[in-house]
C-alpha cells in the first residue's frame, strides 16, 4: 500500500511537471513577435510591421515634396503617398534630424498610421535608410 502511494506521487509529479514545462512552451510562444510574415515584398515590409492588407506598413521611397506638415514620397512601384507629420513625429539619421532634414530627392522609410484618406499619419521617418540593393541618397 505505501509503495503504491509513493508510486502515485511519483507519477503526479512527473505528470505535472510535464503539464508546467508544455504550458510554458506555449506562454513563450505567445510572447515572442512574429517575424515570419516580415519578409521584404517590393520595398515594403508586412507582418510585424503591418496586416494582410497594408494598414500601419512602413512607406518607403524618394520625397518628392515636403513642407513642415507632411512630405510626399515616390514609393519603389511608382505610385506615391502623403505622409503627415506631427509634434511628435521622430526624424532620424546618423544623428535626430528635424523637418528641415526632409528634402526632395531624400530616401526615407515612414513608420505611421495608415489614415482612412490613405494618407500616413508619421510616428517615425528614417533618412537615408539601408535596404537590399538599395543605394543610400548622399546628405549633403
Amino acid at each position: 500500500m505505501k509503495n503504491n502511494l509513493i508510486i502515485a506521487a511519483v507519477a503526479a509529479l512527473v505528470l505535472g511537471g510535464v503539464v508546467g514545462f508544455l504550458g510554458g512552451i506555449q506562454y513563450q510562444k505567445s510572447q515572442r513577435p512574429n517575424f515570419a510574415g516580415a519578409a521584404n515584398r517590393g520595398g515594403q515590409f508586412a507582418g510585424r510591421f503591418g496586416d494582410a492588407n497594408g494598414a500601419n506598413r512602413p512607406v518607403t521611397g524618394q520625397i518628392i515634396s515636403a513642407d513642415d506638415k507632411s512630405i510626399t514620397v515616390k514609393m519603389q512601384d511608382g505610385s506615391s503617398k502623403i505622409v503627415i507629420l506631427s509634434t511628435n513625429t521622430t526624424i532620424n539619421k546618423q544623428a535626430t534630424g528635424s523637418t528641415s532634414d526632409l528634402k526632395t530627392g531624400t530616401n526615407v522609410m515612414v513608420l505611421g498610421t495608415t489614415n482612412s484618406d490613405g494618407s500616413v499619419t508619421a510616428q517615425s521617418v528614417q533618412l537615408n535608410p539601408m535596404f537590399r540593393g538599395a543605394r543610400p541618397t548622399p546628405t549633403p
